[in-house]
């Protein structure tokens, strides 16, 4: 039976259109079930319109910039490029457009989902209103998001800034001099391709070093990539005041040095991007009329998805615990399988314990698993393999020897604990040992899988050599050469 747009019951009432409120409707959609999804900006959510998408495309021409000014590492005529600044944004939105179909409004109509734009609030826990429009359903999805948080700065209502949200729509000009209040993935990223397109660019962090989830020669060794194109990296440095004076944007802040004491320095610029921290997006929905808690990170879900109120689910970002499409993606899927089924015995945990994520700087930083700083933290004991990548023939022969690989292992065993690359098309190479972990491979399995030569995927065939010359004991050693000898007959 054909039930009017908006009337009857939904099986699924999905709200936010980003990468887990789409993945969850048309999967509803595509196993029969009848689906509502209201988006209240930009179909897509942070990731076709702020993030992923924008971001990696600017990083693209960025990388072409980059690889004409090495030239003569190629065999080349030294050449400088020539690049304007807003043709490179330009063509940063032309290709984020020809995605942006995927996620529209008329492909989800098409796919049987009933699209809604405005906002949504709960009426009850069984009904939610958008643009005056009830609608009702045996389940809902919460899939807002997170928006760009915004640091307690002293005067900072008072400056223009930018966000990951608007700087890629609304940076029309080249400007001189930027300052990039955060040195996460998304500033470093940014602050190096600022720079590379000729914008003297300063990152600015409060903590000790710039990548915090990343170790500490992870972070260290992307810095000093970063500082050696040119790059301002000022850690352990807060700043306190935000203000205009005679046209510029200038930040107070406080820099603490190695012995422990403080001094105040001065930052000027033509533009200020804040990449810091994110926000939940909750206001609005009035989940109190639905009876879902909620907290000043999110709203807390079980292993299943589940809200406090078991009827209500949540996925991507809004829940966490990470913050990346893949995740959203994967969230999305369990949850079409719980919302169908009736019974809890028959839904399926969220399997988040081997999880993948890169930053995209130049050189690439992948990483997945446990830490050194995890293991220490742990007192899990672990062996280290590590592989530089000058040591491998393809990175040689592309001249990309700039970066490492550190594999953890159980300590005496080759079982995966974690993975950190850097270097040129870490990301990729990281699925490798994703994959591994997975299924419980090891590193003497990967060294046994043969290896197209020359690739870059080599670097996990030698690391896994490496765990097997470990077990080369010298009492092992000690047969084999007894066997040889025999087999002379020594």
């Amino acid at each position: 039976m054909n039930e009017e747009r908006g009337q009857g019951t939904y099986n699924v009432v999905v709200i936010g259109g980003g990468t887990a409120g789409l993945v969850t409707a048309a999967g509803t959609a595509g196993l029969g079930g009848r689906v509502a999804l209201i988006e209240r900006h930009k179909m897509g959510g942070d990731c076709l319109n702020f993030g992923c998408v924008p971001s990696k495309a600017l990083i693209s021409s960025a990388r072409a910039i980059e690889h004409v000014r090495r030239a003569p590492e190629f065999g080349l005529e030294a050449m400088k490029p020539q690049f304007e600044f807003n043709r490179v944004f330009e063509r940063m939105r032309d290709r984020r457009a020809k995605i942006e179909p995927t996620d529209s409004v008329e492909r989800f109509e098409g796919l049987g989902v009933d699209v809604f734009t405005g906002q949504a609030t709960f009426r009850s826990p069984h009904e939610i209103e958008v643009d005056g429009q009830m609608l009702r359903a045996k389940r809902f999805v919460i899939a807002t998001g997170r928006r760009a948080g915004i640091p307690p700065i002293k005067g900072i209502e008072d400056v223009p800034y930018f966000t990951s949200e608007t700087i890629f729509d609304h940076l029309n000009e080249k400007p001189q001099r930027i300052v990039i209040i955060g040195a996460g993935p998304i500033g470093c990223e940014l602050g190096q391709v600022f720079n590379r397109l000729g914008v003297k660019t300063t990152l600015v962090e409060f903590l000790p070093q710039v990548m915090g989830k990343e170790d500490e020669d992870v972070a260290a060794f992307v810095q000093k990539c970063l500082e050696s194109e040119g790059v301002e990296v000022l850690t352990n440095t807060g700043v306190q005041l935000a203000e205009m004076r005679d046209g510029d944007i200038v930040l107070e802040a406080s820099r603490k040095a190695d012995d422990g004491t403080s001094e105040t320095i001065s930052l000027s610029a033509d533009a200020l991007l804040i990449a810091v921290g994110r926000a939940p997006n909750v206001e609005g929905l009035n989940l109190e009329a639905a009876g879902v808690e909620a907290t000043p990170q999110g709203i807390p879900v079980n292993a299943y998805l589940q809200t406090n109120v078991r009827h209500i689910y949540a996925a991507g970002d809004i829940a966490g615990p990470y913050q990346f499409t893949h995740t959203a993606d994967a969230q999305a899927r369990v949850v079409v399988r719980n919302a169908m089924m009736p019974f809890q015995f028959l839904r399926q945990k969220a399997a988040l314990s081997v999880v993948p994520w890169s930053t995209y700087t130049d050189p690439e930083v992948a990483h997945v698993g446990m830490s050194e700083r995890d293991a220490r933290e742990g007192n899990i004991a672990y062996d280290l393999y590590t592989q530089a990548l000058e040591d491998l023939d393809r990175n040689i022969l592309e001249s990309e020897e700039i970066g490492f690989a550190k594999v953890l292992t159980e300590e005496g065993s080759d079982k995966i604990l974690g993975v950190s690359l850097v270097g040129s098309h870490a990301g990729d190479l990281l699925h490798e040992f994703v994959l591994a972990m997975n299924h419980g491979i090891g590193l003497g399995g990967i060294a046994a899988t043969i290896h197209a030569y020359p690739t870059f995927a080599e670097i996990a065939k030698k690391l896994g050599d490496q765990y097997n010359r470990t077990r080369l004991t010298p009492r092992a050693k000690s047969i084999f050469t007894w066997l040889y000898r025999k087999q002379r007959g020594a």
